[in-house]
């Protein structure tokens, strides 16, 4: 065991603070990994806060990480010392049920384990990125191209493969009208990577205030939802929307701006349930789904597919000792567009 140190939730409703954790030995198939930044995504807020359900504390959160391999073990053969990697939402799965098999491992038919919070294989609760190093089995590790920077890699581990996961499977490219709920964390890289595939991109927004962001980012149009004649003009416009905000919408004003056979996916998870008419769905023969992440395959083609095209994310790099000042500004919609922890400020 190694002692490392990291911030951590203590509870659902104090401040993180500084702390040690221990990091299990390095195994025949493990990596370690000097993590050189964290990005904070929201849903380390909602299961610090225990929004998801019960949390065991003490707590640490990030499931965007970015870093270096500093160990390996004796059977590892897909990373060397000194490659520089990452590490998403997932640290293992069961690896034998038909998902896991076909490389859908965040769909593993008895639960992946998640980055933190999560019952690891020896027992223990993963602890996840807001620290100096982790060890993860070799499997769930994958190779940050050079031509990416880390900082502005790290977020695309979540940020990144929750949006091009569906973009891909619901075929956004030419010929397609996508729309994109929220410039946000999510949204913005939902723009960049429906962007990069060819598709016409328009933002559905509350104002207009990040309009130029927006457009700068690769949009084609950018709309105020809080208008009614957004909705009254875009009726029947689009072919896929992916929904990245993490409140309740109006499901069925959004299903009413899909053409036949259009797609509403969501990747944003509110905490409260989401009700709509089924009439939405029956006229026009829509489709309402979800899209969780992406399984490791798909996340290393998305670092690959984001190299080739130049895609990083927006971040604001931060020391640790401002974690608490970012989440406050997640929640009050105050970053542009992904807080990234250089965790070299851990100490």
């Amino acid at each position: 065991m190694r002692t490392v140190n990291a911030y951590a939730a203590m509870s659902a409703t104090e401040p993180l603070a500084p702390t040690t954790i221990e990091r299990r030995d390095v195994g025949p198939h493990d990596v370690l990994i000097e993590i050189r930044y964290a990005g904070i995504c929201h849903s380390d807020i909602h299961t610090a806060r225990e929004e998801w359900g019960p949390t065991t504390f003490p707590l640490v959160t990030g499931h965007e990480i970015a870093g270096i391999v500093a160990e390996v073990g004796s059977e590892v053969t897909r990373h060397a010392v000194g490659d520089r990697v990452g590490v998403g939402c997932m640290v293992g799965s069961c690896g034998e049920c038909r998902y896991c098999l076909e490389g859908e491992e965040q769909y593993c038919s008895k639960g992946f384990v998640g980055t933190y919070g999560a019952q690891d294989r020896d027992g223990t609760i993963t602890q996840g990125g807001y620290s100096t190093s982790v060890v993860v089995t070799e499997d769930f590790v994958v190779r940050i191209p050079d031509a990416l920077d880390l900082d502005v890699a790290a977020p695309l581990l979540c940020a990144g493969i929750t949006t091009y996961s569906p973009l891909r499977h619901w075929n956004a490219g030419p010929g397609r009208k996508v729309a994109v709920v929220g410039l946000g964390g999510l949204g913005h890289m939902a723009v960049k990577i429906a962007h990069a595939l060819g598709a016409e991109v328009s933002v559905l927004s509350q104002s207009l205030k990040k309009q130029e962001d927006g457009l700068r980012l690769g949009a084609d149009r950018y709309y105020a939802t809080s208008d009614p004649a957004t909705f009254e003009g875009l009726a029947g416009a689009f072919d896929l929307i992916i929904n990245t905000v993490s409140a309740p919408v109006d499901l069925d004003a959004y299903l009413g701006l899909l053409a036949v056979d259009g797609v509403l996916v969501n990747v944003g998870a509110p905490a409260e349930p989401l009700s709509l008419n089924a009439f939405s769905l029956v006229v026009g023969r829509r489709s309402y789904a979800g899209s969780l992440i992406g399984g490791i395959r798909q996340t290393q083609e998305m670092l690959d597919f984001c190299a080739e095209h130049g895609i990083g994310a927006e971040v604001e790099v931060i020391a640790a000792d401002r974690v608490n000042e970012a989440w406050e500004r997640v929640l009050a919609s105050d970053v542009r567009y992904r807080f990234v922890i250089d965790t070299a400020t851990l100490g």
